[in-house]
């Protein structure tokens, strides 16, 4: 009997048009491994294994892939990794982080956040990148109403160089506020945190994206004896109609495996 995939459980990303797996893959692992929080440590894989990494979630299904200059090396990475695919993924990036001889810095504003964009360009070794969200230092607010770097995301969205921006940040008012001038906002919602339920709300209330980080605590879910983390997230997760997708960081074949099973089970027993 072959598992369950993703191929045919596509849902919209608000309303930008985009069509996207309910699982995206997250790549912080295959360019960064200092200043993660996961509970183990790992190593990053190399190219054979992060292009069979790339093929099996293609063949699960997943079409959604997420990365960020923060991520060290991942954007770099994926270029070359994904020639020739391009039309297969959608490509989500990130502006305001850069992360540095293993130290995070944040600039939101305008110029860099034009030369972020114009170098994510570069790296990915694409003309256009699907949906670029705002890597938030936690100051939501304060970005939003006193930085340039939306209103710059909205001119690069009008020269056709991003398809759709957002926001990545870390409060409700932060969320909301984005969404009411983005198109997307990523949140995290898991078992062991769901203070930003407010900004899913609203989204499924005005037709906007949600993607969600951390849907597995980083690893970090711990449940009764018997009880399966995995599923327990994902029955959490997709009961809320607001959400398009989570994104999921493994480097684990198996785990990968795993999760795009149980989330298809989930999604199909609603």
């Amino acid at each position: 009997m072959s598992l369950p995939t993703l191929h045919d459980l596509y849902r919209p990303l608000g309303s930008t048009g985009l069509l996207v797996s309910p699982l995206g893959l997250g790549t912080v692992k295959l360019g960064r491994d200092q200043g993660v929080k996961y509970p183990n440590g790992f190593q990053i894989p190399d190219d054979d294994e992060a292009r069979m990494l790339l093929r099996q979630a293609r063949q699960l299904g997943i079409n959604l892939i997420d990365t960020a200059p923060a991520y060290g090396r991942s954007e770099e990475r994926l270029g070359p990794l994904l020639r020739g695919q391009r039309q297969d993924w959608v490509i989500v990036s990130k502006v305001g982080e850069e992360f540095e001889a293993g130290v995070s810095r944040h600039d939101f504003s305008a110029a860099h956040t034009r030369m972020s964009i114009e170098r994510s360009l570069k790296r990915l070794e694409t003309d256009f990148i699907d949906l670029v969200l705002v890597h938030s230092d936690g100051n939501d607010l304060h970005i939003l109403n006193d930085c340039e770097v939306y209103e710059t995301l909205a001119q690069l969205k009008k020269e056709g160089k991003i398809r759709g921006f957002g926001f990545s940040g870390k409060t409700v008012e932060g969320g909301v506020k984005a969404l009411e001038q983005g198109d997307c906002a990523m949140v995290t919602y898991n078992l062991n945190e769901q203070a930003e339920k407010a900004v899913i709300d609203y989204a499924a209330a005005h037709g906007k994206g949600i993607l969600v980080k951390k849907a597995l605590a980083s690893g970090h879910v711990c449940l009764a004896p018997g009880v399966d983390p995995v599923r327990a997230s994902f029955t959490l997760l997709f009961a809320q109609t607001g959400v398009a997708s989570a994104i999921v960081g493994t480097i684990n074949p198996l785990h990968l495996a795993h999760n795009v099973a149980t989330a298809a089970q989930v999604i199909r027993q609603r």
